[in-house]
């Protein structure tokens, strides 16, 4: 009985030892961005997306896609604004690398843009260099997101 028992603890030992252990943050599901900070050439910019629009980035095991839009229907021509673009992902531990393949500023596609991604709960913080040398765009960005439940 103390054999079996040693047997069994010795190979729940080996499954637990086996089972993949991850640091990888769960980033999957619907995100709301709360607010954007921009830095470029030494002036910053913070942007509060729960006033006046709303912008969703939705995440799958290997895509992600962006929505914003004004939340006065473009009624208001000095609000009013929609975008959207999308493409796939990278994550390895908290280096999210995004690589831009659809986009209603279209001079983005095509493009590699890497962030270091923390989650704390239902937040995620997103930041990074964003860069188009051929665009002269060079700025740090700074975004967090409230999981959409």
């Amino acid at each position: 009985m103390k054999l079996l028992k040693a047997f069994s603890l010795f190979f729940i030992g080996i499954a637990v030892g086996c089972t993949k252990q991850t640091s990888q943050p769960e980033v999957q599901g619907t995100w709301q961005l709360q607010t954007g900070t921009l830095i470029e050439n030494g002036d910053t910019t913070l942007t509060d997306y729960t006033k006046g629009q709303s912008f969703i980035k939705i995440l799958n095991e290997t895509h992600f896609a962006f929505l914003l839009h004004d939340l006065q229907q473009g009624k208001d021509s000095t609000s009013a604004t929609y975008s959207a673009g999308g493409g796939t992902y990278d994550l390895d531990g908290n280096k999210y690398s995004e690589h831009l393949e659809y986009y209603s500023a279209r001079e983005w596609e095509g493009h590699d843009f890497n962030f270091e991604i923390e989650i704390n709960g239902d937040t995620l913080i997103q930041q990074g260099v964003e860069e188009l040398p051929d665009q002269n765009i060079k700025r740090y960005n700074i975004e967090k997101y409230l999981r959409v439940k």
